[in-house]
């Protein structure tokens, strides 16, 4: 682990020079032949953040062409980037809340095959498939990864070192300089949270920042111009799911890129959904409860197919009727009388919940301890809640009441710890990608150069709570120091 916890020590000139970002169209073989190419100063550490998200509305009657709506929540991935000396040629990938620690020699990886006139992509590209023969010359360098650990473990840290290598050769050049990658998340692995969407949404910003092919963010940044960043953003971060999930609904990725809100419909399952942006979506309290039970999204799924074949009239009544429910709740979110704060305003979308959730349980796909965090949450009156996702375990969100009593808040948390229940305040519809450049935080610091973020202090942070105290980007106020494109 030593050889992991390694500081960059950068001067004060590398820092000043290195804090300004270059504009998109800034690259290095754009740069015309009689122009003497600057020397580079070291980028200082910098971070990269991307929230995970859940389905709101629309759970399994959206695989039958109906609408669904996912949003962004405030549970999310953090990437630290830091620079190394010219004379360490390595990329090292730590992950360690998957106990992922990998490094590969920069001159060994497979740099001839990914420039290559007919496989070189440029950071503007829209991939919509992985190259068989990219995929093929990485193999050598993914199989040897975590080879003594369990089948299952093995799997994860490859699929996850696949992914970023496929974008790390895709995007950069045998002349990056070296690099390590650390990544922490206060996201719950596997509990259909969008995780490996908020990871590949961090490596992309980050290796498109390496490469300057970014501008901003900044807050006068014009609007056009910054939705373009996070679609080039998004469009990597695509290619980062395809390598993990093989065919994924690009929904995930769409909704950790640009935060707030999504509506998505797939009529046709050989084309990608239609996806509209709700970027106006207000920032709601949410409360996540994770069962701890596993669940497979195939086999719930399934379950739902069959009883539509099955009970195919009373299964259609189900899924239009859950289809209403996501186009009420857009008429409620996007009404310009709709107040957060106030009761009155919120109990029809509350409502939505409680009538979505009872839908689900029609459709099979609830589960005893789904029902007994209903009951909790129902008896301590301090919100509304449903499944979210595929169900059969998995999580729970409830809708907070405005102005909540915090005994009956602590008194509901005692029994779901009691219970085994993992519980999340967080929030719905907040921001998306987000930058840390430098990784300086103010945290109250009395100093005028604030807190640099090192990898030690980064790594040495305790669970989701050190990793949020450390560097999160806030729940319901902004970081001093975190920058976001809106």
């Amino acid at each position: 682990m030593e050889a992991k916890m390694r500081k960059v020590q950068l001067d004060e000139h590398n820092i000043k020079e290195s804090q300004r970002l270059a504009g998109p169209t800034s690259s290095s073989e754009q740069r015309p032949s009689n122009q003497r190419k600057p020397s580079m100063p070291m980028i200082p550490p910098f971070m990269t953040s991307a929230p995970g998200k859940v389905i709101v509305f629309g759970e399994h009657s959206v695989v039958h062409g109906k609408a669904a709506m996912a949003a962004a929540i405030s549970l999310r991935s953090y990437m630290l980037v830091t620079t190394l000396s010219k004379s360490k040629r390595t990329i090292s990938i730590l992950f360690p809340d998957i106990g992922l620690d990998h490094t590969w020699h920069m001159d060994s990886l497979p740099w001839e095959t990914f420039k290559h006139p007919d496989k070189k992509k440029l950071y503007f590209d829209m991939v919509s498939s992985l190259d068989p023969d990219l995929v093929q010359a990485m193999q050598p360098h993914i199989t040897p990864i975590s080879r003594n650990l369990p089948l299952e473990t093995r799997k994860i840290h490859q699929a996850a070192a696949f992914s970023f290598l496929y974008l790390f050769l895709s995007l950069g050049s045998e002349t990056n300089p070296g690099c390590i990658y650390t990544l922490r998340s206060t996201l719950p692995i596997g509990a259909g949270l969008g995780s490996s969407a908020s990871v590949s949404v961090c490596t992309s910003a980050a290796l498109l920042l390496q490469i300057r092919a970014l501008s901003g963010p900044q807050p006068d940044q014009p609007i056009e111009e910054s939705r373009l960043q996070i679609e080039r953003i998004n469009r990597w971060a695509f290619v980062g799911e395809l390598c993990i999930h093989g065919n994924p609904s690009g929904v995930d990725n769409t909704v950790a890129s640009g935060g707030k809100a999504v509506i998505f419909r797939r009529a046709d399952h050989g084309q990608p959904p239609s996806v509209k942006l709700l970027r106006q979506f207000p920032q709601l309290p949410l409360l996540l409860i994770d069962t701890k039970q596993p669940r497979s999204t195939a086999t719930e799924v399934a379950k739902v197919g069959a009883l539509n074949k099955a009970q195919p009239e009373i299964s259609k009544f189900i899924f239009e009727a859950i289809d209403k429910i996501t186009e009420s709740a857009m008429g409620i979110v996007g009404s310009d009388d709709f107040d957060e704060d106030d009761l009155q305003s919120i109990r029809p979308l509350g409502e939505l919940f409680n009538i979505n959730h009872g839908l689900l349980a029609a459709l099979g796909v609830s589960h005893p301890k789904l029902e007994r965090i209903r009951e909790l949450t129902d008896i301590s009156g301090v919100g509304w809640t449903k499944l979210t996702g595929a169900g059969g375990g998995g999580c729970t969100i409830t809708l907070m009441k405005p102005g909540v009593d915090p005994e009956s808040l602590k008194s509901l948390e005692k029994t779901l710890n009691k219970e085994g229940f993992e519980r999340h305040e967080t929030v719905l519809g907040g921001d998306g990608v987000g930058v840390l450049y430098p990784a300086i935080l103010k945290n109250g610091a009395d100093d005028e150069g604030g807190e640099e973020i090192d990898q030690e202090k980064f790594l040495n942070a305790q669970g989701r709570a050190g990793v949020e105290s450390l560097v999160g980007v806030g729940m319901h106020e902004k970081r001093e120091g975190w920058k976001f494109w809106h």
